[in-house]
C-alpha cells in the first residue's frame, strides 16, 4: 500500500480542510491524477497521486487534516470496484396476467376540471446529482436544514457555491418559489366551458426574516482578517493621495487596442500601465520596494508585483514575478491568467508569495476613494479608483477630463512623506504622458 499524506503547504502553514475529492473510493488512479483539493488559511490546493493504483480514502470530504496526516491509500495490485449488480425486477419474475379490457370512456364533463396539484420544491430522489460540498455550503446546508439537491447550481461542473445557498434561503423566506415552477397544462375541459373569473385576492403581507444568522467563517478568510489586523497593529501606516488625468493613456487604448489584441493575443487593459508606471517609479524611489526585517532594511533589485484580485472566497493578492521584465502585453497575460486561476480557486502557495509592492483596484466596484491596507512584509500599495469625467483647470480653462483619484499607503517606519510623495507624482507623470513608458524615461 502507498500512503497518500498531507504533504508541506508551505511556511506558517500546518493544517487545511478537504474541501473534496477528486477520485472516488475505490478509483483506479494514474500517476499525476488530482486526488484531492485541500482549502488552507491561504488558499486551495490541489494534491496529485504519485503512483497508480486503486484509491482507499480515509479522510471524508469537511475534514480538518494536519501536515503529515494519511488521508488515503493507493493498492498498487489492487482492481478497480466494479458497481453491484442490478437485482432483476420483481415484476420480471411475476408470469404475465392478462389484462382487463379497457373501459369504455365517459363523455367529457362540461364543468372546469380540477387544477393540478401545486408544484413543490423537487426531493433528493427525483433532483439532481450533488456534487462534493464546500465547508461554508455544507454548514448553511445543515444549519437550515436544507436538501441540497432542490437548490440549483451556478457553480463550475455544477457545484453548489454559498451564494446558490444564500439566494435560496432568501426566497423561501419570502414565500418566492425556490425552484423553477413548470408551465401549468391547460385542463381539456376549460377548452369547453371556461369557468369564470375568480375576484381578486388581497396579496398576503411579506414575511418578516430572521433576525440573525451566524455562518461560520472560512479559513481563507480568516487568515485575511489576522493579516490585516496584524498589519495595523505593526506598522505605522499613512496614505497620501493624487489625482491622474487619464485622457492620454485612454486615448492610446483606444488607437491601438485592435491592433495590440491581434498582435499579442490578449486586450489592452489599464492593469499594464499601471504596472508600467509602478516599476519605473519603484526603480527610482527602491525604497518603496524593500522591507523592514527586525533591525535590518531589505532592498529588493527586482519588482514581484501583487494585484488584488476579488473572489467568491475573499480576497487574495496572486503575485507577478519579475515585473520589470515584462512588458505590456507579458503583463497583461500574466495578469489575467492570475487572475483566472484565482476566481477558479485554483492559486497555489507559490501564486501568493514573494509581493514585493500591490496594486489594487477598487474602481471595478465603483470606490470613488479608499485607503488600502498593507500586505506585510511590503512597505507599500498602491490604491486604484473609479474614473470619472470632473471639471479641472488647465491652462486657466475649466475642462472636463477623466480623472481618477489615486491612494499610496505606506508604512511610515521606512518610507518618508516626502518619498511617498515623489512616488505618487512619478507615477502621475508616466501615466500623464504615456509615451515615457514606451521609452523608458
Amino acid at each position: 500500500m502507498i500512503e497518500v499524506r498531507i504533504p508541506s503547504l508551505g511556511e506558517s502553514i500546518t493544517e487545511g480542510v478537504i474541501v473534496r475529492w477528486a477520485k472516488n473510493e475505490g478509483e483506479v488512479v494514474k500517476p499525476d491524477d488530482i486526488l484531492l483539493e485541500l482549502e488552507t488559511d491561504k488558499a486551495s490546493t490541489e494534491i496529485p497521486s504519485e503512483r497508480a493504483g486503486v484509491l482507499h480514502i480515509l479522510k471524508k470530504e469537511g475534514d480538518t487534516v494536519q501536515v503529515g496526516d494519511l488521508v488515503a491509500q493507493i493498492d498498487e495490485q489492487g482492481t478497480a470496484s466494479a458497481p453491484a449488480p442490478t437485482p432483476a425486477s420483481s415484476v420480471a419474475a411475476t408470469p404475465p396476467v392478462a389484462a382487463p379490457a379497457p373501459a369504455v370512456a365517459a363523455p367529457p364533463a362540461l364543468v372546469a376540471a380540477p387544477p393540478p396539484p401545486a408544484p413543490t420544491e423537487p426531493t433528493a430522489s427525483a433532483a439532481r446529482p450533488v456534487g462534493p460540498l464546500s465547508p461554508s455550503v455544507r454548514n448553511l446546508i445543515e444549519e437550515h436544514g436544507l436538501d441540497p439537491a432542490a437548490i440549483p447550481a451556478s457553480g463550475k461542473g455544477g457545484r453548489l457555491t454559498k451564494g446558490d445557498v444564500l439566494v435560496h434561503i432568501e426566497r423561501r423566506a419570502s414565500g418566492a418559489p425556490t425552484a423553477p415552477t413548470p408551465p401549468m397544462p391547460m385542463p381539456v375541459a376549460a377548452k369547453i366551458a371556461p369557468a369564470p373569473a375568480a375576484p381578486a385576492v388581497p396579496t398576503a403581507p411579506r414575511p418578516a426574516r430572521d433576525g440573525e444568522e451566524r455562518i461560520a467563517m472560512g479559513r481563507i478568510r480568516k487568515r485575511i482578517a489576522e493579516r490585516l489586523v496584524a498589519a495595523q497593529q505593526t506598522a505605522a501606516i499613512l496614505t497620501t493621495f493624487n489625482e491622474v488625468d487619464m485622457t492620454a493613456v485612454m486615448g492610446l487604448r483606444s488607437q491601438y487596442k485592435d491592433r495590440f489584441a491581434k498582435a499579442h493575443g490578449v486586450g489592452l487593459g489599464f492593469m499594464s500601465f499601471f504596472g508600467r508606471a509602478c516599476v519605473a517609479a519603484l526603480e527610482e524611489l527602491p525604497v518603496v520596494n524593500a522591507e523592514i526585517d527586525g533591525e535590518d532594511v531589505v532592498y529588493k533589485h527586482y519588482v514581484n508585483l501583487g494585484v488584488a484580485v476579488g473572489t467568491e472566497r475573499g480576497l487574495v493578492v496572486p503575485v507577478v514575478k519579475h515585473a520589470e521584465q515584462m512588458g505590456f502585453a507579458d503583463l497583461e497575460r500574466e495578469i489575467g491568467r492570475l487572475a483566472g486561476l484565482a476566481r477558479d480557486g485554483k492559486l497555489t502557495l507559490d501564486h501568493l508569495q514573494g509581493g514585493t509592492f500591490t496594486i489594487s483596484n477598487g474602481g471595478v466596484y465603483g470606490s470613488l476613494l479608499s485607503t488600502p491596507i498593507l500586505t506585510p512584509p511590503q512597505v507599500a500599495i498602491l490604491g486604484m479608483h473609479k474614473i470619472e469625467k470632473r471639471p479641472v483647470v488647465i491652462d486657466d480653462q475649466i475642462v472636463i477630463r477623466p480623472m481618477m483619484y489615486l491612494a499610496l499607503s505606506y508604512d511610515h517606519r521606512l518610507v518618508d512623506g516626502e518619498q511617498a510623495v515623489t512616488f505618487l507624482v512619478r507615477v502621475k507623470e508616466r501615466l500623464e504622458d504615456p509615451s515615457r513608458l514606451l521609452l523608458d524615461v
